[in-house]
């Protein structure tokens, strides 16, 4: 018997479709039905490649006893937070000021007059366990305490609404100084330079921020640039990395980069690859990142580009190990018992992978290996051979021969397919704009470092698949499911996705060297398309009278308890954050200020929580970087090859075949440019120094 989520597109939704509880999607109908039913709405939230939301899932979820309560007490809601955001979002910060922490799966109960939560958590056990209640006692609780404390209800739900109304109104301030900015570059360089002694992320957006900051000299307690090669390195040669097959797991569970979680998100991936080609071209051109940026587009391309061209949106972290599994298994598709490497290499293959990986007969998770790196220098051969027949024995065939791995779609796919190796972890196939375009960035600043045609043939054609297929009726969408497009774009995929076509413009100028008028032409698409992009943007999402951008449309917002406009950093950079380094770009490339005077009523309307919260918000003092020291430069393509593959962070670049005589380029500082540069030295030097303004 299956419930009203077999009929959503989403893979999350339908993994509960056969729960015993009577689910409904997000809708209308089913607030209406709340309310008239007076029911109390149990609201839960996650995503398809979350491995507690799977656990409960299979746990309480399918529970005929909580399922019966649960049916005749409330009415029970799932909403998949990668098709929405904008909800999630609402109520994890409602989570956070309940209980001080949150996570996924996220699960509050709401009013059904009003939708305001007075109560949540994350996972809920069966039974009493990791000192959490069983999550019976929980419901029974929770219908009590809404029947009989009306008041001490009301009381709660008020002081909730009223801080979750009052975190949406900042209060804005004109201070933009560089005391701010420095304040943000080494509060944030302090988040990614001390010890760790829990799980380890990525950080990405504090780690760009960071390296951002190696450029201007000011007292600091930390060695940003040491801060920032070593978060390289952490991931390079870290258990978070994919050592066999390419592709970023989402964090390791412990301090030492040694054991991930082992699900893939394309969102993660994109970010590294970007950083990872930043850190190369700032001269940190360790080899275990040039590898690892070419094994992370070897998997993309592999396992996570569609046919169509755009990628897919992530991979589980679970696994079966046989066909007649009735559970997968965390990571055992990575892993490695030690008995299976003397069983797959040669003798001196496992003494040189013992060598140079965290290889032990007793392994490091739960009796098996995670290969991760000690040395961060070019692999051998006999080591890439040995690494190759991991592949093999993993995929079914050697890495030279395996072009593309079909996605498993669901568990059914991934337990009757005929797999030459090992059972894969599920897809997630779903098409999602935001992590698409931190993907397509990843790639064209690689593109631009490495000069490498599959890099940016990759990002280009799902700029295409998204420019071609994601508007309809002149509005853009999130997502795309089997080539339909679904749910209207949030800030976050306008605001990463104006990033992307700007980042392919800027690489774009490489590609054109020597090259026709067409491919220049192209060049140019990508700026009007981002232009185009940006319009619709500030039409149906830019606050007029705070600054800023809601994370939804006008005319989707109903439905929310209160407009946000996000400006915090999480697994991916703030859309507010993104957004005004954007306007920045564009007010350079088409010298139309109304971009300039919007980035700085912007910047204006978050300065607050910069002030009082800089640890929050790296991407916001990125965008502070860009308004201060932004950084024209108008060159011949001879001079702009170079140029771009230099680590120049808050500088953008036009092809100018119409110089001064006698000159290479001209450097404009803002608003005022510098005499034309004659040499290519005093050209890079008239850069470097507007970097600075020393």
């Amino acid at each position: 018997m299956t419930n009203r989520l077999v009929q959503t597109q989403s893979l999350y939704l339908r993994k509960h479709a056969e729960n015993p509880i009577d689910w409904w999607p997000w809708s209308d109908e089913a607030l209406a039905t709340a309310k008239a039913n007076n029911r109390p709405i149990f609201l839960s939230i996650g995503y398809s490649s979350c491995h507690w939301c799977t656990v409960m899932e299979g746990e309480a979820f399918s529970d005929p006893a909580i399922a019966q309560y649960m049916n005749a007490n409330f009415l029970p809601i799932k909403v998949d937070r990668e098709e929405r955001p904008d909800i999630d979002s609402i109520y994890m910060q409602a989570l956070q000021m309940m209980t001080g922490q949150g996570g996924w799966p996220l699960n509050v109960f709401l009013t059904p007059d009003d939708l305001v939560p007075f109560y949540g958590g994350t996972y809920f056990p069966v039974e009493p366990r990791y000192g959490r209640p069983g999550f019976l006692q929980v419901l029974q609780a929770i219908r009590r305490f809404y029947d009989i404390e009306k008041t001490k209800l009301q009381t709660f739900k008020e002081e909730i609404l009223l801080n979750l109304q009052q975190s949406a109104m900042l209060q804005a301030s004109t201070q933009l100084s560089d005391e701010l900015l420095e304040r943000g570059i080494e509060t944030n360089t302090g988040v990614i330079s001390g010890g760790s002694y829990g799980p380890s992320f990525p950080m990405i957006p504090y780690a760009e921020l960071a390296l951002r900051g190696t450029r201007l000299s000011h007292e600091s307690e930390y060695d940003a640039y040491q801060a920032c090669a070593q978060r390289g390195l952490d991931l390079a040669r870290g258990g978070i990395y994919d050592h066999v097959a390419g592709g970023f797991h989402r964090y390791t569970v412990d301090a030492t980069w040694t054991v991930p979680h082992f699900e893939k998100m394309l969102y993660d991936n994109g970010q590294i690859v970007e950083y990872l080609a930043n850190l190369w071209s700032a001269s940190v051109q360790e080899p275990a990142f040039e590898r690892a940026i070419r094994g992370t587009v070897q998997w993309l391309n592999r396992e996570m580009t569609a046919p169509q061209g755009f990628f897919y949106a992530a991979q589980d972290a679970d696994n079966f190990t046989t066909p007649t599994a009735t559970e997968p298994e965390e990571g055992a598709f990575y892993v490695w018992s030690y008995t299976e490497l003397e069983q797959l290499l040669t003798s001196s293959e496992l003494a040189e992978l013992k060598k140079e990986f965290t290889v032990t007969p007793e392994g490091n998770f739960e009796g098996h290996n995670v290969l991760q790196r000690r040395h961060s220098e070019q692999l051998s051969e006999t080591l890439e051979a040995a690494l190759a027949k991991l592949f093999e024995a993993r995929y079914g065939s050697n890495p030279e021969a395996l072009e593309t791995f079909p996605p498993a779609r669901n568990n059914q796919e991934a337990k009757t397919n005929k797999w030459s190796g090992r059972i894969p972890p599920v897809t997630d196939t779903k098409m999602i704009v935001a992590w698409n375009s931190l993907m397509i960035s990843g790639l064209a600043r690689a593109y631009s470092v490495f000069h490498q045609p599959d890099y940016w043939a990759l990002a280009n054609n799902a700029a295409k698949f998204i420019l071609d297929n994601q508007w309809v009726e002149g509005r853009f969408h999130r997502l795309n499911y089997d080539g339909q497009p679904s749910v209207l774009a949030q800030s976050e995929d306008y605001a990463l996705f104006i990033k992307a076509l700007l980042d392919l413009h800027q690489a774009s100028l490489s590609v054109v060297i020597g090259t026709t008028n067409n491919e220049q032409q192209t060049t140019n698409n990508w700026l009007e398309k981002a232009l185009k992009v940006q319009e619709e943007f500030d039409e149906f999402l830019w606050s007029a009278e705070l600054g800023g951008y809601y994370n939804s449309a006008t005319d989707t917002s109903g439905d929310l308890l209160v407009r946000e406009r996000s400006y915090a950093d999480n697994a991916t950079p703030s859309a507010n954050g993104v957004a005004i380094a954007n306007l920045v770009r564009l007010a350079l490339l088409t010298e139309d200020l109304q971009y300039l005077d919007k980035a700085e009523q912007s910047l204006q309307a978050f300065s607050s929580a910069m002030n009082q919260a800089p640890q929050s918000c790296p991407t916001l003092f990125t965008a502070l970087d860009w308004y201060r020291y932004c950084t024209l430069l108008r060159s011949n393509s001879d001079q702009l090859t170079s140029l771009i593959a230099q680590y120049l962070p808050v500088s953008v670049y036009q092809l100018e075949t119409n110089l001064p005589e006698g000159s290479v380029g001209l450097v404009c500082q803002g608003l005022s440019c510098l005499a034309p540069a004659h040499s290519p030295e005093q050209l890079l030097k008239q850069v470097q120094q507007s970097q600075t303004r020393d």
